[in-house]
């Protein structure tokens, strides 16, 4: 009994499977007659459905309904403008923006332009007006310039009751009113850091004089070759050891 069972199996899934076969046939038939009689009773919907083409797409397909009456227009968002288009550099942007707005006229940036062959160097005796403190004047002995042009400043060294005392000042600092040269040194020095000044042998003294003759000048009045205390206290030591 149980070998007529196992061998009976096949045979019932096979006889399914064919008549499985025989209905979708016969569906097919009747799907194709009603296609047929359609295209005989209603032949405006040939006319206005056109059978798709053998290159037939679904993006033409959806081209071409788009702009059919009765169909509402897909509203479309304009694209946005790239940035990176519009400002490819906005580190520069905001840099020169805030340099024109902090320095309106551009005397401190031709003051300290590398293009300029009458900027102010290292060596050069310099005086910065504050809108709050007292002017400061010294020897510039460093012009730091980094990565970024807005954080330019100068390094200013002077004797203040024979101490030395040196003051950093930011080119575009809104507290810094101007920046003047008072004087020019004569002998270029081949280094950008003047930072031996520091020693006693190389230090120039106290450019009070010198800023006062170069004010004196400014209002009208005559100039004098004026010297630092310290410098003329170096010329009586240096004629002293010429007569020993």
């Amino acid at each position: 009994m149980s070998l007529s069972s196992q061998s009976a199996r096949p045979l019932a899934c096979l006889k399914q499977a064919l008549r499985q076969c025989r209905a979708e046939r016969q569906q097919q038939q009747t799907r194709s007659y009603a296609a047929a009689a359609a295209e005989v009773q209603y032949p405006s919907l040939q006319t206005r459905y056109p059978l798709p083409a053998k290159s037939f797409r679904t993006s033409q397909a959806t081209k071409q309904n788009r702009f059919e009456t009765g169909m509402r227009k897909i509203p479309v968002a304009p694209q946005v403008p790239s940035t990176r288009k519009l400002c490819p550099d906005p580190v520069a942007a905001v840099t020169a923006s805030q340099i024109s707005a902090l320095d309106a006229t551009g005397a401190r940036t031709r003051l300290f332009s590398q293009e300029n062959p009458d900027r102010a160097r290292v060596g050069d005796i310099l005086l910065v007006r504050q809108k709050s403190g007292e002017p400061f004047s010294g020897v510039c002995i460093n012009i730091r310039q980094g990565n970024s042009k807005i954080d330019s400043a100068i390094l200013l060294r002077n004797n203040l009751t024979r101490v030395g005392v040196e003051m950093w000042y930011k080119i575009y600092s809104p507290n810094v009113e101007g920046i003047e040269v008072v004087q020019r040194k004569a002998k270029r020095a081949r280094r950008a850091r003047l930072y031996y000044m520091r020693q006693p042998r190389h230090d120039v003294g106290s450019v009070d004089n010198i800023v006062r003759q170069y004010l004196r000048q400014r209002a009208g009045g005559p100039m004098n070759n004026a010297k630092g205390r310290d410098a003329r206290s170096n010329k009586k030591k240096n004629n002293k050891r010429g007569r020993n």
